[in-house]
């Protein structure tokens, strides 16, 4: 899969502000509206968004996201992301998210994120 929403995530591990921004950029719109549990409130543009993931990056050094799962119904699509990378205790770790995706011809205007899959364990 080679779209938008994976372009994405790929910046997720991307440390570099302006390599990382580059890559936001090319998936994403101008007026992108972003919102996961962990922001308070919704990023609004690019530029906070860039500043947003580039919190993962330095917060989660060598860990990744990569789009698992997808599927679309009446323009919303539906993404299953696995984080994963080294966890403290020096074992592979692996946490999913699953994301609700609107776009605006080829590239992604609001996401909206949440912990887990909604499965019931």
């Amino acid at each position: 899969m080679s779209d938008c929403i994976t372009t994405f995530f790929d910046a997720w591990q991307i440390e570099d502000a302006e390599l990382r921004l580059t890559k936001i950029n090319s998936s994403v719109t101008e007026a992108i509206k972003y919102n996961d549990p962990r922001t308070p409130e919704t990023v609004n543009g690019i530029a906070a968004l860039n500043a947003y993931v580039g919190m993962f990056s330095a917060n989660a050094p060598g860990w990744s996201a990569k789009v698992i799962k997808s599927d679309t119904i009446a323009e919303v699509t539906r993404v299953t992301v696995a984080f994963g990378g080294m966890g403290p205790d020096g074992s592979e770790q692996v946490q999913l998210g699953q994301y609700f995706v609107e776009k605006d011809g080829d590239l992604v205007s609001r996401m909206i994120g949440f912990v887990g899959t909604g499965e019931q364990n």
